[in-house]
């Protein structure tokens, strides 16, 4: 039986030639996109607020919630 090709949409990822010529590497480029991500941001500030009232958990309960993966 013949192997279905994967049909993966292409995507392009368009950066400022600032930000690619300063990045030093392509976790830079991942941080400046996800910086760009209005998503991403508001559970970041999320996290953030819940973190600073006391409602964050702590790096023991996410090892148990999440084991070693």
């Amino acid at each position: 039986m013949p192997v279905a090709k994967s049909r993966r949409k292409k995507e392009t990822v368009t950066f400022p030639l600032s930000v690619f010529e300063t990045a030093d590497t392509k976790e830079d480029l991942e941080d400046w996109l996800l910086s760009q991500n209005p998503e991403f941001i508001k559970r970041m500030r999320k996290a953030r607020q819940e973190d600073t009232r006391g409602k964050g958990k702590s790096w023991e309960t996410l090892k148990k919630e999440y084991g070693n993966r």
